[in-house]
Order: C-alpha cells, then structure tokens, then sequence
C-alpha cells in the first residue's frame, strides 16, 4: 500500500492549487473579529481538516473490507480499484483542466453541505487558537472532487488503517500550500497553478491511474 500513500501525497500536492481555491477565503474568515489572530490558527485549522479526510477514509476503508471479508467478495476488489483507477483518471483531467466533468460529482456533494456548513458558522468568531480545529475539522467535509477522487482508493485500501492513512498522506499533500496561504504566502500557490506544474502533475496522476487499470484487468483476467 506504500505506493498508494506515495500517489495520494501527490496528488494533494499536485491539486492543492485547486484547495487553496475553495478554502484560501478561509484565512479571512479564522480571523475575523480579532485584532492580533493567533500564529497557530492556520495550522490547527488543517490539523482539523487532515483529521476529517483520515476519519472518513478510516471509516470508509474499515466497512468495505469488513462486508468483503464477511461476504467473502474479495474479488470484487478488483473491480473497484478499476473504479478507483478511472477516478485517477477523470482527477488528472481535472487537475490538468483538459475535461472538468469532475465538477459533476462535486455538486452532489453540495446537498449533504448545506446541513454541515452551519456548524462551522456557529463557531465562530473564534474566541480560542484550539478552536480552529473543530472548524478545520467540518471544513474538511466541503465538496471538493480532490476528496472525492482520493476517497476511492480509501474504499480498496483493504483496512481502516490503510483508508486513514491514505486520505491523511492526501491531506499533508496540500498542507504546505494552504498552511503558505494561510500565513499570506501566495508564492507556492502560484507555483501549483502555473501550467507547466499542473500539466506534469496531471500526467503523473494520469499514468498512476492507467497503470492501476491495467493492472485490475490482468488480475480480472486471471480470475
């Protein structure tokens, strides 16, 4: 599974550009209503968010191998890291703005954040640097076809652990971009969003994801 760990490193890091996007408004938000914004607030905040991804992937990771094991479909696996492997490939398409059908997936997210977005609201103004992580924290559940994508492999990864570890390696790839953004540094936002970065970043993510494929199938095969 370390190549997994390894490819969902790299596509947060490779996508994080996109995060800083839907999030880097945030930064204004955590400060709000305080004259001198606590240093530690950025981090918290993403601590908070990292934890969320490492929570659902656990979650995600842990009930699918448990169904597989009880139901003793572990053939099925194949199939859906074939599903994961396809996600690799619409994520590169995505990441490369070569094709956003993406974006799709994404909205259906919106229905369910409209009920966890208030929770957010309700903590703030912060009156507490610790109270950024709870806020991080359901932050980390807005829609974002980075997640989306990345939770796939959660779902193959075999175990709980496995998923956790999977969406937190994904998570502390967009660490230094947003932790930068958070602090006022736009320098590496701008390195991600540079097209040359994110074409490259998208091929790698693109033959990840083809050689994943080819891989199911062979197995699929044999099977």
């Amino acid at each position: 599974m370390s190549a997994d760990f390894i490819a969902a490193f790299f596509i947060g890091l490779v996508g994080a550009g996109h995060c800083v996007g839907m999030c880097g408004g945030i930064a204004s938000l955590l400060s709000m209503g305080q004259t001198r914004p606590s240093a530690l607030i950025p981090l918290y905040y993403n601590l908070g968010r990292i934890f969320s991804y490492a929570l659902i992937g656990g979650l995600i990771g842990g009930a699918v191998s448990s169904v597989a094991d009880v139901a003793n479909l572990n053939q099925s696996f194949a199939w859906l890291r074939l599903v994961a492997a396809l996600f690799m490939v619409l994520l590169a398409c995505y990441i490369g703005k070569w094709w956003q059908g993406l974006l799709v997936i994404e909205k259906l997210g919106q229905k369910l954040w409209k009920y966890i977005s208030p929770m957010g609201r309700n903590l703030l103004p912060l009156t507490n640097p610790l109270q950024a992580v709870p806020f991080g924290f359901i932050w980390g559940w807005l829609p974002c076809g980075l997640v989306y994508s990345t939770l796939t492999w959660a779902v193959v990864s075999g175990s709980s652990v496995n998923g956790a570890m999977i969406m937190a390696s994904f998570g502390l790839g967009t660490l230094p971009a947003m932790v930068a953004v958070g602090y006022g540094s736009q320098h590496l936002h701008k390195l991600q969003q540079s097209p040359v970065f994110r074409n490259i970043g998208a091929l790698a993510i693109l033959a990840y994801g083809i050689y994943t494929a080819y891989g199911s199938i062979n197995l699929l095969m044999i099977s």
